[in-house]
């Protein structure tokens, strides 16, 4: 792939890169969320077209590829959200779209079972051909989604974040089958934030930050630090936002909490206290806000609020003034069918629901004294809550907890989808918060938002925490190093 470009609107994302993957190599392409990766894959795979550039597959040059076509080539996508029928058996998955059949449209399922059994034996992959794939663990999906693209005779495999939702022997496993196939000829372009992998199965690597080509070559001859500053650069946040203030006493406590996602995680919170949680996909940082509001299931270990010990359901730490937005807004905090007012006062109703009536007076009043207070734009109590813009829609979210008297409040990604004068907005809403004693957890990716907002940050790896920074301790380039656990990579290990 020579000089690539695409845009979207006015928004350009592909700046004339060049990509390219030698037959039978893993190839590493890295970058940030939105450094365009995910883009310029998309138009390999015939997904998105580009805007300018030239692409050769095998020594034929693909003007305007399409799926179909790139399918044909040997072109595989095998992406994070797996794309597996739950509905059909194993072996139907493998032959989805290429079933075996008589002459009256019956399936041959023997011949198929047959014949992904001998596909299985052949990579070592121990998976029932006549098992139903909603029976499977997510970790026999990944492998079932490469087995149906080396079955279409893939000779490009692109594998994005293959190892997300895998353990360690998982992983392991599947780095077993990458080998094998790349000793065969099959080539693979490894999609990964998680150094000590990329370090471990990859031949050559690729840099992206904005849209642009970094930095470029064989694995060997690189290191993870230097991996790891080419991805993020030399960017610098701005902190003056950021405002120290004195914390109360101890509020809330986690000892020693584990569930399916985390591990053995310990830390205090403070009155008046902001600290931030990150870490990549699959890091267990999400998991673990919502363990806190009682939305994800704990095995073992204990959260107190004030001292003391809270368990079970949402609503039992909503009495304990813990409130939670989420990180999906569209999904999990907008009632698109309720008025303003009406999504403003939703879990205050939650925790009063014996009370028969809402006063609808009273509930305006406070929503006033919100919608000022944040500077929340909308002409109209009553009107649609669809009619508000993503920043305004995430200040009315907060007053809706905030009309609770809660006095935790868990932030998961709280700038997600808004602009970035709104986001300047919400950071200051967020210390202003803390200034008045409210004591604060924000889950989020992005660095420079928590070295404007957070007095500590928290980060997880593999569902343990690997680092705890104080506010001057942190920057970009360590939380990324500690976040893809390059800080541990041995180049050949």
């Amino acid at each position: 792939m020579t000089g690539i470009y695409k845009s979207f609107d006015e928004n350009q994302v592909l700046r004339g890169v060049d990509f390219s993957v030698e037959r039978g190599e893993v190839h590493a392409l890295l970058g940030e969320n939105g450094a365009g990766k995910s883009t310029l894959l998309n138009i390999l795979a015939g997904v998105l077209p580009a805007d300018g550039g030239r692409i050769v597959f095998d020594g034929k040059h693909y003007p305007h590829p399409s799926i179909p076509q790139m399918e044909k080539a040997g072109v595989a996508f095998v992406h994070q959200e797996l794309n597996v029928i739950n509905d059909l058996t194993v072996s139907e998955n493998i032959f989805f779209n290429h079933e075996l059949t008589y002459p009256l449209g019956f399936l041959r399922q023997r011949e198929m079972i047959k014949a992904s059994h001998a596909l299985f034996e052949r990579l070592g992959v121990d998976l029932d051909p006549t098992l139903k794939v909603a029976e499977l663990k997510t970790s026999q999906k990944q492998l079932l989604e490469i087995c149906r693209a080396l079955h279409a005779e893939a000779q490009l495999m692109i594998l994005d974040e293959p190892t997300t939702a895998l353990g360690n022997d998982e992983v392991d496993h599947l780095f077993a089958i990458v080998d094998k196939l790349r000793s065969e000829g099959n080539s693979f372009i490894f999609v990964s934030h998680k150094m000590p992998e990329v370090f471990t199965i990859s031949d050559s690597y690729t840099v992206f930050r904005n849209g642009e080509l970094i930095s470029s070559g064989p694995v060997a001859d690189t290191t993870p630090f230097a991996v790891t500053r080419d991805m993020v650069g030399e960017k610098y946040a701005d902190l003056d936002v950021y405002e120290p203030r004195p914390l109360g006493e101890p509020v809330l406590e986690l000892d020693r909490l584990s569930s399916t996602a985390f591990t053995d995680v310990s830390f205090t919170l403070r009155r008046g206290e902001i600290i931030a949680l990150t870490g990549l996909a699959g890091s267990g940082a999400s998991e673990l806000m919502q363990a806190i509001f009682g939305a994800f299931p704990i095995e073992s270990g204990e959260v107190r609020v004030e001292g003391r010990p809270v368990t079970g359901s949402i609503q039992r730490f909503m009495r304990r003034s813990v409130g939670m937005l989420p990180g999906n807004r569209k999904e999990n905090s907008v009632v698109p069918d309720a008025t303003v007012l009406e999504n403003c006062y939703l879990a205050e109703h939650s925790l009063s629901a014996h009370r028969q009536w809402i006063n609808k007076a009273k509930e305006t009043t406070k929503y006033e004294g919100h919608k000022q207070a944040l500077n929340i734009k909308a002409q109209d109590a009553h009107g649609a809550i669809t009619s508000l813009s993503g920043g305004n829609q995430q200040k009315l979210f907060l007053a809706r907890w905030l009309n609770t008297d809660a006095e935790i409040l868990l932030l998961d990604n709280p700038t997600q989808g808004v602009d970035v004068g709104a986001k300047e907005e919400i950071y200051g809403l967020i210390l202003k918060l803390a200034t008045a004693g409210k004591t604060i957890v924000i889950n989020t990716l992005e660095i420079p938002e928590i070295q404007k907002v957070s007095d500590r940050c928290i980060v997880l790896y593999a569902g343990a925490v690997v680092a705890t920074l104080e506010h001057n301790q942190i920057n970009e380039h360590d939380v990324m190093l500690y976040s893809t656990n390059a800080i541990n990579a041995v180049k050949g290990e």
